[in-house]
């Protein structure tokens, strides 16, 4: 458990730092495969937070007429759109000839959604506080696009691509979430 626990706290600590533009933070992540397979502990860390912006969502918006449902639906998305995006990535990978680089990339990727997750938290707060609706969208697209900014940035160094095909990754991951909502309804 020491070594899950360190690898976590690295990771999470390389995650922020990359969060705030410190390229550095890419060394703070274990890049082989042992710390790829240990950096999936970052969507148990992400799960609550995912939880906690649906309970902020009902609170706001009201409860949706078949909750359960709606969770289960969330959950499914979460787990196949996280683990789905991994595989993506690896053909991506060894098709652009990362192949090597991928386990420190995907170790970075998933710590870094852990941050993620903590941006769309922190955004939806207004919300929670029934704020005015401009404070709302304003935190919300600041912290999208921070989000969105972090993955793209990760990938860049993680993965030692052009900001063109860091860019296209980042799209096949929002692709692959935009299509998992549409073909569950959510």
């Amino acid at each position: 458990m020491g070594r899950i626990a360190a690898s976590i706290g690295s990771g999470l600590s390389g995650a922020a730092m990359l969060a705030t533009g410190r390229a550095a933070g890419l060394g703070r992540v274990e890049a082989d495969t042992g710390g790829a397979i240990r950096s999936f502990w970052a969507a148990a860390i992400a799960l609550p937070m995912l939880l906690c912006l649906r309970l902020i969502d009902w609170t706001a918006n009201g409860r949706p007429a078949a909750p359960a449902h709606d969770l289960a639906r969330d959950l499914l998305i979460f787990v196949v759109g996280w683990a789905g995006y991994a595989v993506l990535s690896h053909f991506v990978a060894v098709r652009i000839g990362r192949e090597r680089r991928w386990p420190g990339y995907i170790a970075v990727w998933n710590w870094c959604n852990v941050v993620q997750y903590a941006l769309l938290l922190l955004a939806a707060i207004p919300a929670l506080l029934h704020a005015p609706a401009q404070i709302g969208q304003a935190t919300e697209l600041i912290a999208v696009g921070w989000a969105l900014w972090l993955e793209w940035f990760a990938t860049r160094l993680a993965l030692d691509v052009t900001a063109l095909t860091a860019a296209a990754l980042v799209g096949a991951d929002l692709l692959i979430g935009l299509f998992l909502a549409g073909i569950s309804g959510g």
